[in-house]
């Protein structure tokens, strides 16, 4: 079952005013886009960690970043007027370094970064827009369920493609075709939706 609907429902345009009155260090703002996020941060969140608890405490760091940070945020640079995708890259970003420091306690093996690409760096913003919704689900849905594992594996559990192969028990070359092979379905089928 895939995220990306449920997310790209949930968002809402026109958060400029929103961050301002977070720039301007009003609490009530802080209040305010919990209100209109923190269910779809809490989900996003959940569906990472996968433990309801760890969730709780993760959504409160995530929007304890963004009030810290929220000086730094120019709403120029985003394409949809929204506070939303830097939001959820946020409580993403949180969800994943806390997998992998719970995996480092566990398994000390350090990760290694080039095995990492950053497979959805470039879709976040698209993923977000509600006019992206049905062409993203549309695009999902064309590919083999391997190619559609490893971009949810890569996307939800930030795993790299060592972390992949060994879950999913295939050999490592196999993993990076599935995701060039993924890549490159995506790449087709959201190109010419944008064209069309």
């Amino acid at each position: 079952m895939l995220f990306v609907p449920f997310i790209l429902a949930a968002l809402i345009n026109g958060d400029t005013d929103l961050l301002l009155r977070l720039q301007r260090r009003e609490p009530e703002a802080l209040g305010e886009l919990y209100d209109r996020y923190g269910r779809l941060v809490y989900s996003l969140i959940l569906r990472v960690v996968r433990d309801s608890g760890t969730a709780e405490d993760l959504v409160q760091e995530t929007f304890i970043r963004v009030w810290n940070r929220a000086q730094s945020f120019d709403a120029k640079k985003g394409s949809t007027g929204s506070i939303a995708p830097w939001l959820l890259a946020v409580a993403r970003n949180r969800a994943i370094d806390y997998l992998r420091s719970a995996q480092a306690r566990h398994d000390p093996v350090e990760l290694n970064q080039m095995d990492h690409p950053s497979l959805y760096s470039e879709m976040e913003v698209d993923l977000l827009n509600r006019d992206s919704a049905r062409r993203i689900q549309t695009a999902m849905r064309k590919l083999p369920e391997s190619q559609r594992k490893v971009i949810e594996l890569a996307y939800f559990e930030g795993l790299s493609q060592s972390e992949m192969a060994d879950r999913m028990g295939q050999p490592l070359g196999t993993i990076k075709t599935w995701v060039r092979a993924a890549l490159r379905i995506l790449r087709e089928e959201l190109g010419a939706a944008v064209t069309a």
